[in-house]
């Protein structure tokens, strides 16, 4: 029987961190419309507070709350205390720094399947080696860390051009594997709505469905941002009315791999909490091709981003 996560965490669109050393904000985070919430033991917990943190994300989950969890880097002084203490809650797992294939099997073998995993992509050796972390059993799907990456290689993070590469790499791998398309990476602007709406754009337009947020305010811009548009709908149902065999809609002629398309199109349209039942994996939607915009849209307003945040320190 599939994990009753892993639906959700393929078809998520907006996946927000909490601050695991920050316990008041757990519910905070819960209520904000995000997709899925991810507590975070690493980046954003002090190396004294890493404890504390940890009992308090498993207190919340021991409470009945579901989240994913955001471990420390396997090889840390941390990691180990975390995947005893996260792994019995059968919670999704979050894993830092991904860049070997038989350090996600060792950790999928030693929570038996109890914990869907996403590699957290964010060095040169975990872009290089994509594919290989996609294809380890256990994993649901991958997300780009940006940031780390770009530091690694000494670009600026919201560099679109000099990390389109690395991207890319990414939407391919979870494709060839198989599995959900990539959660892309942080908009660490967090009150500029322009600059989160021009990279969830860039994110779409390279094949990928979800993003990571650091504030509640970016929740709505980008759940809008991976949402088909009402012009994209309408093509999807031009295309699927026009039947199965091939033939032309607007001049442009529609065979199979047009079809699939425009059945993912309208499968994006149905909130992600809605589109599977409990348990059930929606493979379909891990095969999606995305639909390139060539600019953002104009009709969808940005929101002001407001606070307090759930992230600020």
């Amino acid at each position: 029987m599939s994990h009753p996560d892993r639906a959700r965490v393929a078809a998520a669109r907006t996946l927000l961190f909490v601050p695991g050393d920050r316990p008041d904000r757990f519910a905070k985070a819960a209520s904000s419309g995000a997709d899925l919430v991810i507590i975070d033991l690493e980046d954003a917990v002090a190396p004294g507070d890493k404890d504390s943190a940890r009992a308090d994300a498993a207190a919340w989950l021991a409470d009945g709350n579901r989240a994913v969890v955001r471990v420390n880097p396997p090889g840390t002084p941390w990691f180990e205390a975390d995947l005893a203490r996260i792994a019995g809650h059968g919670v999704p797992l979050m894993v830092p720094k991904a860049q070997d294939p038989a350090v996600l099997a060792d950790i999928a073998a030693r929570t038996d399947g109890r914990c869907p995993l996403i590699p957290l992509v964010e060095t040169a050796l975990g872009v290089e080696r994509a594919l290989d972390l996609c294809t380890v059993a256990g994993v649901v799907r991958a997300a780009l860390g940006n940031v780390d990456l770009a530091a690694g290689l000494g670009i600026a993070h919201d560099d679109h051009l000099a990390l389109t590469h690395a991207r890319s790499r990414l939407v391919l791998a979870s494709a060839a594997a198989g599995i959900a398309p990539p959660v892309d990476g942080v908009t660490t602007a967090v009150r500029d709505p322009a600059a989160l709406d021009t990279d969830v754009t860039h994110a779409r337009r390279l094949g990928f469905t979800a993003k990571l947020c650091i504030h509640p305010a970016q929740v709505p811009s980008v759940s809008d941002g991976f949402t088909p548009t009402p012009d994209e709908l309408r093509w999807a149902r031009r295309v699927l009315d026009a039947g199965e065999s091939v033939t032309m809609v607007d001049g442009e002629m529609i065979d199979r791999p047009v079809l699939e398309r425009a059945r993912g199109v309208l499968a994006r349209a149905t909130p992600p909490g809605a589109r599977t039942p409990c348990g059930a994996t929606p493979g379909h939607l891990a095969r999606e091709q995305p639909v390139v915009r060539a600019a953002p849209k104009a009709a969808r307003p940005s929101r002001k981003l407001g606070s307090p945040s759930i992230t600020e320190p």
